[in-house]
């Protein structure tokens, strides 16, 4: 009878580790800023390789105060550094595994050790995001219409002549987003912000003072530059959308996607495309009425993924944040949602990924996640 139950009970431990192992993937949370008289908003990141990564971006305190901060991290994420700068975080950008670039509010800087440490290049107050398609040869884009171009690493720049050729006005026209397939083709995407949009990395959330635009969406001129020779010679197109374009993601294999998303009282709060850059067409592939979806990823292998929040009320800049939410998929047209770590809530969140296997989110509520077998 002993040999028995130990047989029974021996079924029950394996059925119960089979269950517990069946390969199931979903997204835990690896790191959360959890202090009492701050919080944690993170404005950009990147994992260079499979231990290390870089965030950047900002504590507040009770009282409202900000102080500008990097993070690194030397085991996949587990564990961060944070680092004091003197410049509120925009943007980051790496070319390989030690090479990399902050945008800040008011300057440039430079890392040749992986984001650990920083050197200021010089002002650089409009800039949004650079990109580099070499160490040495790269591209900003920024306010008042501007596009710059650099061939010694972000030391010296000059002004991108296609950049200022489509019609619109320079004070209201803003270069937000860049992105390179390979060395040769690249798009460089732009709009007209509404007067209470800000460029000081501290999203309205933050500050309730500040007003957020309550009319209805209107058409905007939306901007596209267009390189398929490395920079050399640059199309430029203009179109009349709701909406503004916040991401593209450019694949080698000839196709991409495209994040619009929209203000108060629209349908939809955002909506992605496919976009097929050898023809330049493009068809719609998701939008739903309750995600508001703020990032895509576009690894070397394997699915694709889009990232967001589950929007329950209408205000652009809601101080309440959402349920982050994950979507996967093969194809580009059939969006799977994945098991996310119910504690996971954000205002925005970004995607890195290396490949299928290596994947992480960072949330502006000081969250990173990563994806995992149960």
């Amino acid at each position: 009878m002993r040999a028995r139950w130990l047989l029974v009970i021996g079924i029950l431990l394996a059925a119960i580790l089979a269950a517990a192992s069946d390969g199931t993937e979903r997204w835990r949370v690896l790191y959360f800023y959890d202090e009492l008289d701050s919080s944690l908003v993170i404005n950009d990141f990147k994992f260079l390789t499979l231990k290390h990564g870089v965030a950047a971006g900002f504590l507040i305190d009770k009282n409202g105060k900000v102080k500008p901060v990097t993070l690194t991290s030397d085991d996949g994420g587990q564990h961060w550094r944070l680092v004091p700068i003197k410049d509120v975080p925009i943007s980051l950008f790496f070319y390989g595994e030690s090479r990399g670039w902050l945008v800040g509010d008011d300057s440039l800087w430079r890392s040749e050790d992986g984001g650990r440490t920083w050197q200021k290049l010089g002002p650089m107050a409009d800039a949004e995001r650079v990109c580099f398609v070499s160490p040495e040869h790269g591209w900003a884009a920024g306010e008042q219409k501007k596009v710059w171009e650099t061939v010694d690493g972000g030391k010296t720049w000059t002004e991108l002549a296609a950049a200022a050729q489509p019609d619109s006005s320079p004070e209201r026209t803003v270069y937000n987003w860049m992105d390179f397939a390979g060395p040769d083709v690249g798009i460089v995407t732009g709009w007209n912000p509404p007067p209470s949009s800000s460029r000081s990395g501290v999203p309205e959330w933050v500050n309730p003072a500040r007003p957020s635009s309550a009319r209805r969406e209107v058409p905007r001129v939306s901007i596209f530059l267009q390189t398929r020779d490395g920079g050399k010679t640059w199309d430029a197109n203009t179109a009349s959308l709701f909406g503004h374009v916040t991401r593209v993601r450019l694949s080698l294999n000839g196709f991409g996607l495209g994040l619009i998303e929209f203000s108060n009282a629209f349908d939809w709060p955002s909506e992605v495309f496919r976009i097929d850059w050898t023809t330049g067409k493009s068809e719609r592939v998701y939008r739903e009425k309750n995600r508001l979806i703020t990032d895509l990823a576009l690894p070397p292998t394997g699915p694709s993924y889009i990232i967001g929040i589950e929007k329950l009320d209408r205000l652009t800049e809601s101080p309440v944040p959402g349920k982050l939410k994950v979507l996967r998929s093969e194809d580009l047209a059939n969006w799977q949602e994945m098991e996310v770590d119910y504690r996971a809530t954000a205002h925005r969140a970004l995607i890195s990924a290396l490949d299928d296997r290596n994947v992480w989110i960072a949330t502006d509520t000081g969250m990173i996640l990563r994806l995992g077998s149960k």
